[in-house]
């Protein structure tokens, strides 16, 4: 059975994921340190870090992969409305960053909005199932760490 220290300090390690907003791979690092700390205290806790820890990893992973595909159409975007530079006006209200399709700025935009939204739903879930003293399992997860 699980006591309450355990599932307060694994609902801690679900909710280090938050320290990507104070520092550069804060939402890795932080768990990752927790989880390293506390992995010998329990089962639940070692089961719990890893969880976190791969869900952040994988996250941060989509993310980078979602700005990696953003920059080629951003520079599409960019070029196909080169001719505008060449007029000595320089009126950028005529100048379309947005493109005509989805995947213009707004787009990509968009969806890492979406992904930061999906990230921050899903780990104040995993922290409040596993206060609960729940095994979370995060979807959308790499198994980096087994």
């Amino acid at each position: 059975m699980k006591t309450n220290t355990e599932n307060t300090n694994a609902f801690l390690i679900h909710i280090c994921g938050f320290g990507g907003f104070l520092y550069p791979f804060g939402s890795i690092i932080t768990p990752l340190i927790a989880w390293q700390t506390l992995k010998n205290r329990s089962t639940f806790l070692d089961e719990q870090g890893k969880e976190a820890v791969n869900f952040n990893i994988s996250f941060s992973l989509y993310k980078f992969l979602v700005g990696i595909i953003f920059v080629p159409f951003a520079i599409g975007s960019f070029f196909k409305n080169w001719d505008n530079f060449n007029h000595i006006n320089w009126n950028f209200n005529d100048f379309d960053f947005y493109s005509s399709d989805f995947f213009g700025f707004l787009g990509f935009g968009s969806l890492i909005g979406i992904l930061g939204i999906i990230r921050i739903i899903l780990t104040i879930n995993a922290a409040v199932k596993s206060k609960e003293g729940e095994n979370y399992k995060y979807p959308f997860t790499i198994k980096f760490i087994k």
